[in-house]
């Protein structure tokens, strides 16, 4: 087991101009032709209900500033945190908030809607902020919900990415769980296979200044179970606490990159942006 941590100052990655004037809960991946895409959640203004369209962004490395080429996923309807992966030639992208959403794309530039199925999952176990990982020979998708009115991460299995089965809370909040806020203070899920374990990146805030920029990070070798987080005195203790809101962790060659971003006035690094840096592990 390794604890994560950033490594060297934050850079500019993108920032957008055009289409909004800040970036919140992103994902990015790599096409076929080795550039870099990034999608994001912005408006100009901010409030989550003003968020109905993703901003794209493309670039040649991860060292220089993504250029912003168009947006997406323009509905006229609530579009939150994108997660993509790529199977078999096209990419899936995930998005919420409740129900979730689907679209695919052979090229990262044009997107079609398709339909896809939760099944078995209490009312509020998914209600924004996906991610999915493949482990071994089956997907797992991690979302944001709620058990029990306080916050937690759902974790839902699927063979093909379009059927998709509750498996359980891969995180929960205990009774002493500092943050009470009504939507669930665990958001932004994200999970990194590294060395047989498994680190789930969880963004833990009210959306106050005081805990806006605040990731904690758990490990397991579940990849479908990361304990109970009960506060600092007991349960799943996290094993670091990161400066970042809604992060992406990159692997480039043999170097791992962390990402932040969020709405303006938040104290991130470069107001109105998404920021890197290098992650190491010790």
């Amino acid at each position: 087991m390794k604890k994560p941590f950033i490594s060297g100052e934050w850079k500019i990655l993108f920032k957008p101009e055009k289409y909004g004037n800040y970036v919140n809960d992103h994902s990015i991946v790599k096409d076929s032709d080795d550039k870099w895409h990034l999608f994001g959640i912005t408006s100009f203004g901010g409030g989550a209900y003003n968020e109905k369209y993703f901003v794209h962004g493309v670039g040649d490395s991860l060292d220089a500033p993504m250029a912003e080429v168009q947006k997406t996923i323009d509905c006229g309807t609530p579009a939150w945190a994108p997660c993509i992966i790529g199977k078999d030639g096209n990419y899936y992208m995930f998005y919420g908030p409740s129900p979730t959403s689907l679209a695919v794309s052979f090229e990262l530039y044009e997107w079609f809607g398709y339909p896809v199925t939760l099944k078995n999952e209490p009312p509020m176990a998914a209600h924004r902020d996906h991610f999915v990982i493949k482990v071994c020979d089956e997907y797992l998708m991690y979302v944001s919900g709620i058990k029990e009115k306080k916050g937690a991460i759902s974790l839902f299995s699927s063979k093909d990415l379009l059927s998709w089965e509750f498996c359980d809370f891969a995180l929960t909040s205990g009774d002493n769980a500092p943050l009470r806020c009504p939507w669930g203070a665990m958001e932004s899920p994200f999970v990194v296979e590294k060395d047989g374990f498994f680190y789930l990146f969880v963004t833990y805030t009210d959306s106050s200044l005081d805990t806006y920029n605040n990731t904690l990070v758990f490990v397991s070798d579940d990849p479908k179970n990361f304990g109970q987080y009960d506060g600092e005195n007991s349960g799943a203790a996290p094993i670091a606490r990161i400066k970042a809101h809604a992060p992406e962790i990159i692997k480039d060659g043999d170097k791992y990159f962390i990402t932040t971003c969020g709405w303006n006035n938040k104290g991130i690094p470069h107001e109105g942006c998404v920021s890197i840096a290098e992650l190491k592990w010790k």
